[in-house]
């Protein structure tokens, strides 16, 4: 995709939607001696006692008990039992991070030409500084080995650190060093073996931070989610249900259920009484499409009106959230140095490397219809710059069958595009080339769309 550039920078005004999906314990409690809803009888035949059983105990695995000296020999021993997991998990989303299946296919995903106005673009996995969050050890991207443990591990141990500590003590002779490398080895196999299903926590380690800090995204998403009170998600809080996210999120060969760029997360609303095998994705999978008492008028809209709608009246309740984003402002200097600028909630409002940013707390969501899937605009796509371009935006109105009114965060900003193609571009931002290092916005284009030419 061959494109020109101009010798200045110019920018779009951008906006994208993003589902609000985190359920505040709205209406949670029943009074004493009335009818209980439905939809609670159902989910509760729905969810088994929250206990988790395992028939293995990964700290008697012979393979896990060798000494390590890199996460890919970590890795090789993972898979010397669980054979298929890393030829499943190859094929997904998080590891191709495309939309699709085919790997010509490039339109849509971080690693191909889609756009938004945070980072903007992935680079093709060029920019190492997205990998942090990519499953590979590092941040080799789709060219490494698959990091079991960015999933599967509940030690909060930093293997990265270890495993290049452990590297460079082999080289020295020192009785004391080769003490320390010994003890390395000691800690790298107990925290090996805290093999878990996927916690919050594992989850919240990329999709808590994405946008490139805490909350900065989904504002429905943050820290504050890794323990939770009941009053802040009635569903994952740790003196109620305490839900994993895969509770919901569902796994198939390692397949993990939820919208993809603009692929809704189900095609059609089923409950688990309908369907013993439907996705548990949706809030009708457990509560019904009736969930209220029997003589509520809430019943007759659950066609169209969503959940989210009535249970989730704001976000961003405990962290807040980024609303602004303006790159315009990125690159200004204060004694020939980038600088930051801290505001309210203690949050920067201005970062040299990024621009100017707006936070906001207990935000009231906007409302669009919207039948689960998302228009998504790419730098494959001519923009109008004289409007308002949605980078990302719900489809769906009120004579589609499959459409709700659901609540939205919109995340606005300005972000450069191309003046004679009409088309967004994608600054490099990391690496020598990148923005944060030359603070030049043409040449980190120029480099940037060049990894996806």
């Amino acid at each position: 995709m061959k494109q020109r550039y101009l010798p200045k920078c110019f920018m779009a005004l951008i906006v994208i939607a993003s589902f609000v999906c985190s359920f505040q314990s709205a209406f949670a409690s029943t009074p004493n001696g009335s009818e209980e809803a439905l939809g609670r009888k159902l989910a509760r035949q729905a969810v088994k006692d929250n206990k988790q059983w395992t028939t293995v105990d990964h700290s008697k695995a012979e393979a896990l008990k060798k000494d390590f000296t890199s996460g890919e020999e970590i890795t090789q021993a993972c898979i010397s039992c669980h054979s298929e997991a890393a030829t499943q998990f190859h094929k997904t989303i998080h590891w191709t991070w495309l939309a699709s299946g085919d790997k010509k296919d490039i339109r849509y995903g971080k690693a191909g030409y889609s756009v938004n106005n945070f980072c903007i673009s992935g680079n093709a996995m060029e920019d190492k500084g997205c990998l942090g969050c990519h499953t590979s050890w590092n941040k080799k991207g789709v060219e490494g080995e698959v990091n079991c443990l960015k999933c599967h591990n509940s030690s909060d141990y930093n293997f990265d650190e270890a495993l290049s500590d452990i590297k460079a003590f082999s080289k020295e002779e020192d009785p004391e060093t080769k003490e320390i490398a010994k003890e390395l080895q000691t800690e790298i196999k107990e925290a090996v073996a805290q093999v878990t299903l996927p916690t919050r926590k594992n989850c919240g380690e990329c999709h808590f931070k994405g946008g490139g800090g805490d909350g900065v995204k989904h504002g429905d998403l943050d820290t504050s989610l890794t323990k939770p009170n009941r009053m802040l998600d009635v569903h994952m809080g740790t003196d109620g249900k305490d839900f994993s996210c895969t509770r919901c999120h569902t796994t198939v060969d390692h397949h993990i259920s939820g919208r993809i760029y603009t692929n809704p997360a189900v095609a059609t609303r089923k409950s688990l009484i309908e369907d013993d095998l439907a996705p548990k994705i949706t809030c009708v999978s457990c509560h019904s499409s009736e969930p209220h008492k029997n003589d509520s008028k809430m019943n007759d809209h659950t066609n169209v009106v969503s959940c989210q709608a009535c249970h989730i009246p704001e976000y961003a309740r405990v962290n807040p959230t980024k609303m602004w984003w303006d790159w315009t402002k990125a690159g200004k200097m204060k004694d020939g140095k980038p600088y930051i600028e801290k505001g309210p909630f203690g949050k920067p409002v201005y970062k040299s490397i990024k621009g100017e940013f707006k936070w906001e707390k207990n935000v009231v969501p906007e409302y669009f219809w919207s039948n689960g899937s998302q228009t998504s605009t790419t730098i494959d796509d001519v923009i109008d710059p004289a409007k308002i371009v949605k980078v990302s935006h719900p489809v769906g109105d009120k004579n589609d069958p499959e459409a709700r009114i659901f609540p939205f965060k919109i995340h606005r900003g300005k972000q450069p595009y191309d003046k004679i193609n009409k088309k967004l571009l994608a600054p490099m931002l990391s690496g020598k080339k990148g923005f944060w290092t030359t603070f030049d916005m043409n040449e980190a284009i120029k480099h940037g769309n060049k990894t996806l030419d």
